[in-house]
């Protein structure tokens, strides 16, 4: 099976033996005026990944699905030209596709309603910053396409709770009473009744909805419900969920391995104390900019035995203690971040560089302690994006560094010891010397 990655087939020979057409690299050449033919010779594709073409037009997906009826998996992210046009036609002349990343393609509810109604097989559906996109087309997508084990759907501003399965399964008359008051003017997606399922997601593993600002706490409800074997769920950017979602989520129990929920500033210590008690294959666990939590939630996250990543990203009441505690009973730590938490000093970080012997990612960017003189000279280079304040506060220190940044602090560590000793004021170096002055 012939795989062509970031250029094109060259030959008579590579046309027809060509299985596996991958385009990743924006920077290799190749544009869509030159992918178009190559869709009509090369006939036996079964996987074509074009999110290094840009340009990708309708032009180009139509004839790869007039031609090529050994397709089984298309990756267009990125490609802002394509349109619901070729997506149709993708949708008429293929046979049933397995995997489909989309994300960056601006669709239409039509579009995704149509995907998920003509490809009962797909196992990853990748449907990312789709601003047209809401509960109408989402829904079918929760009805028909049951064999799922990834689905991301992040950055669809549109999407609310009607587009998740409902938890209740059954729909119970309301008792007759008094008159209610008028309601505020509804839109019709307002008036979506309950998606009520009777299918369970088994196969569902990857769950992506993050930053779609109007989902709640009841649509996570439904999502667990409907989907109880999640390993993977990414909630991050949904600023209405409460220490209620937390609870929902914590029934996953055991089956739940990775959880991003940055950005949702109502979270506190009870949801993640919850979490952490049900959850205990935990191992990578997001929390930046979870601005309600303590040192509490670090100590139950500590106890996980397998988790490797934690994120605490400006997570401003975050102490020393929380740190020790971490260093000491989280021996399987591998990353962690804790950019802008402004009360963690580098004597809590030096004891926890020396400790996590499996510590090879460490991200201290704006903590006050890590502006200490010779500290800086460890860290990674900051991004080129930076502006000048902030390239002076990063500090991101990995592999090797790490280790490196323990040394240092050991030496400084004995130095100040020897001044005490000797009645000397301790002054601070940036190199590797012993010297006292």
């Amino acid at each position: 099976m012939k795989r062509i990655v970031d250029r094109l087939p060259q030959t008579e020979s590579e046309r027809r033996i060509v299985r596996h057409l991958v385009i990743r690299d924006p920077n290799c050449g190749v544009s869509d005026e030159w992918v178009a033919p190559e869709m009509v010779f090369c006939r036996q594709l079964e996987s074509v990944v074009l999110s290094g073409v840009t340009d990708t037009s309708d032009k180009t997906i139509v004839y790869l699905a007039r031609e090529n009826p050994n397709i089984q998996g298309l990756d267009l992210t990125g490609c802002k030209y394509v349109t619901d046009v070729s997506i149709m036609e993708l949708v008429a002349k293929t046979p049933p596709l397995q995997w489909l990343q989309l994300s960056g393609v601006v669709l239409t509810d039509a579009s995704v309603s149509a995907i998920a109604k003509t490809f009962p097989r797909l196992v990853e559906l990748e449907l990312n910053d789709q601003p047209l996109m809401t509960a109408v087309s989402v829904r079918d997508i929760w009805s028909y396409s049951r064999k799922l084990r990834t689905l991301t759907l992040a950055r669809s501003p549109q999407l609310t709770d009607s587009a998740l399965p409902s938890p209740i399964k059954t729909l119970t008359p309301q008792p007759s009473g008094e008159k209610p008051l008028p309601a505020r003017p509804h839109t019709w997606l307002d008036q979506l009744p309950p998606l009520i399922l009777r299918h369970i997601a088994i196969d569902l593993r990857v769950l992506d909805l993050s930053h779609c600002p109007k989902l709640t706490d009841t649509g996570i409800e439904g999502i667990v419900t409907h989907a109880p074997l999640l390993r993977s769920l990414a909630l991050a950017g949904c600023p209405n969920l409460t220490d209620k979602a937390v609870e929902s989520i914590s029934k996953l129990g055991l089956h739940l391995g990775n959880l991003t929920l940055a950005h949702c500033p109502r979270i506190t210590d009870k949801g993640i104390v919850s979490l952490a008690r049900s959850c205990t294959e935990l191992r990578s666990v997001d929390l930046a900019f979870c601005r309600q939590l303590t040192d509490m939630a670090v100590f139950e996250l500590a106890s996980l035995e397998h988790i490797h990543r934690l994120v605490f990203v400006r997570v401003p009441k975050l102490t020393d203690n929380a740190i020790y505690f971490l260093a000491d009973h989280t021996p399987s730590l591998e990353r962690l971040h804790l950019s802008y938490c402004d009360r963690i000093t580098l004597k809590s970080l030096h004891h926890l560089v020396r400790t996590c012997k499996r510590l090879v990612h460490l991200t201290a960017t704006g903590v006050p302690g890590a502006r200490r003189t010779g500290v800086g000279r460890f860290s990674d280079p900051p991004p080129a994006d930076l502006d000048p304040d902030q390239k002076s506060v990063f500090r991101a220190f990995s592999g090797p560094n790490v280790a490196a940044l323990c040394k240092f602090l050991d030496k400084e560590k004995l130095r100040r010891e020897q001044a005490e000793a000797q009645n000397i004021p301790f002054v601070a170096r940036s190199d590797d010397s012993m010297d006292l002055y």
